[in-house]
């Protein structure tokens, strides 16, 4: 079923929502939905649907549950939709058969609506106009490099209409600061505008923690944890010997940069340079060398690795170009002349922050983290324009310009830091290293080559893929990464323990710190946030719990129905 199918909805003057659908979907049948609108009172706003956090996952949540006839509102700390992919400037992380398969439709199409965007709006080479897979800036992480600032304005084209007929109310520059909850239900949310100050509350009959750090479950009382777990405890073979609750991912403060030529951009020196110029990283196995150079440990065998940059994109020697790895714009993809140069995005071994953790910490150790981020971040632009090495033997880069505009700040760093770790709910079912991982899943299973496969899952709600990569960590381990298998996201995942009506839609599903590393890509987020954007209709139309979804066979097939039917694949095929 094609997604336009489900933008034909409108409301008559009765307040009755009907589908203009050729294929047909029936109205919405319960009660409650005959309210089509967000209900405002003073400063309370009532929806269906609450959801704090809008990137991926929460914008998939969104969309999933507005096409299925429920209001929403949606709040976002930043000014901007999309998490990773826009407020962080992380280009789309993705497997090799995104283009067809292995995600749901919306967020392909999502993809195709980025490569109209630029169709409209930029002035394309011919070739680069007509090509179906084009990819803006032809870096080698993605299929679809591009910058931040346009996935943002796509998905704010995708909620127009609802947005129009106030079926969405999206509450930009909010932060929740508390929740109030009844025995094991959330009854209400407070969140505050970070540009006034003041205070709404927001009242809904489920609500989705969709936040980059899993900030509703410490507040609505959900269980949960945080770090590294012992191996003990999971049974994963590249578990450390005991819990670490403070041992979570680096996570990184990007920036985009573009190179001009024979001018000279360099930056003010940033405070704190000299330390990081000469910042080595305590890690076990050992780093590399010092973080500001050209080298870092291999993440697959962890041994030294030279690293290359050139920002005319020239090949150096047998090293990646780190101006390619990420580029979001290459100049032969537009007309002669219009840009003075390619445009790329920093995220790199250079300025992942390992210094410090972020989560369960107060605001004043999280700013201070993040700031010293940027100061990694800031100084890492300002030795590659006055000392990173040249291959003609001169030293520095001057040209490089730090594109504050493609970041939407006035620093020209990210809005959000890139994060890679989070609370996670502890879950009716919670992922492991034996499901999806190669290595292990071969031993459990005694199978190998082609008829190695991961856990299926029976309670199936999406697909996803991504190798185990962790990067270095807050707790000294050096990079973790290794082999990983196409996977199932189980319904379990998203289902806490005991909270009865709060949904996890980021990184925060019951994965551990292991099985993190492939499920929280950018793809895997918006399938989380898709399933979870249908549960809640499907849920509130029976007048059951997420849970006895899971339990009752009967149930389950029903839902796995209806998201086969909206274009949510819950198998991989056979052979990809």
């Amino acid at each position: 079923m094609k997604r336009r199918d489900f933008i034909g909805r409108v409301a008559l003057g009765s307040g009755t929502v009907v589908s203009t659908s050729l294929l047909g979907m029936s109205s919405p049948t319960r009660e409650n939905q005959k309210k089509v609108e967000i209900h405002e009172s003073g400063k309370k706003f009532q929806a269906d649907l609450i959801i704090a956090g809008a990137g991926l996952g929460g914008c998939a949540a969104a969309f999933a549950a507005l096409r299925n006839g429920l209001t929403v509102v949606l709040t976002e700390e930043t000014d901007w939709l999309g998490g990773q992919l826009s407020q962080q400037g992380v280009p789309p992380d993705e497997h090799q058969w995104i283009e067809t398969h292995g995600a749901p439709e919306l967020y392909r199409e999502f993809r195709d609506n980025v490569r109209a965007y630029y169709r409209r709006h930029y002035p394309l080479t011919a070739e680069a106009a007509a090509n179906e897979r084009l990819n803006p800036g032809n870096g080698s992480v993605s299929r679809l490099c591009h910058e931040p600032k346009v996935a943002h304005r796509v998905l704010e084209e995708m909620f127009a209409p609802y947005e129009s007929a106030r079926k969405i109310l999206i509450l930009k520059d909010h932060k929740v600061k508390s929740a109030a909850v009844n025995s094991n239900r959330v009854s209400e949310l407070t969140a505050r505008d970070l540009k006034s100050g003041r205070d709404c509350v927001l009242t809904g009959s489920y609500f989705v923690d969709a936040t980059e750090l899993g900030e509703l479950l410490p507040l609505t009382g959900t269980e949960y944890v945080t770090g590294s777990e012992a191996k003990a405890d999971t049974g994963e073979l590249h578990a450390g010997p005991v819990h670490r609750p403070d041992n979570n991912q680096a996570f990184t403060v990007c920036f985009a940069m573009d190179y001009v030529k024979g001018e000279d951009w360099t930056i003010p020196q940033p405070e704190d340079y000299d330390y990081w110029k000469n910042f080595r990283p305590q890690m076990d196995p050992p780093w590399a060398g010092k973080m500001l150079e050209l080298n870092y440990s291999n993440p697959r065998n962890l041994e030294p690795k030279e690293l290359g940059f050139h920002p005319e994109g020239i090949k150096t020697g047998e090293n990646l170009n780190l101006m390619l790895y990420r580029r979001i714009l290459h100049q032969d993809n537009f007309e002669a002349g219009f840009y003075q140069g390619d445009a790329t995005i920093v995220n790199w071994p250079q300025n992942d922050y390992v210094s410090g953790n972020i989560i369960d910490v107060s605001e004043a150790e999280f700013d201070k983290h993040v700031q010293a981020g940027k100061q990694q971040s800031l100084s890492l632009l300002y030795w590659l324009q006055t000392e990173a090495p040249r291959p003609d033997g001169g030293k520095g880069w001057p040209g490089l310009r730090l594109r504050n505009d493609m970041m939407g700040t006035a620093d020209g760093l990210a809005k959000y830091p890139y994060v890679r770790e989070s609370r996670r709910i502890k879950s009716k079912f919670t992922v492991l290293e034996e499901h999806v991982g190669a290595e292990q899943r071969a031993q459990v299973s005694g199978l190998s080559g082609e008829k190695l496969r991961s856990a299926p899952f029976f309670d199936s709600v999406g697909i996803g893929y991504y190798h185990i990569d962790l990067h270095p960590s807050s707790g000294g381990d050096n990079y973790i990464d290794f082999g990983s298998l196409p996977f199932q996201i189980p319904l379990g995942a998203l289902i806490p323990q005991k909270t009865e009506n709060l949904l996890p839609a980021n990184k925060n599903i019951g994965t551990t710190h292991i099985t993190n590393g492939c499920y929280r890509l950018h793809p895997v987020e918006w399938s989380i946030g898709e399933a979870v954007g249908m549960l809640v209709p499907f849920v509130l139309d029976r007048e059951v719990l997420p849970a006895s979804v899971r339990s009752d066979r009967s149930l389950l097939k029903d839902f796995q129905v209806s998201l086969h039917n909206q274009g949510v694949e819950t198998e991989w095929p056979d052979k990809n």
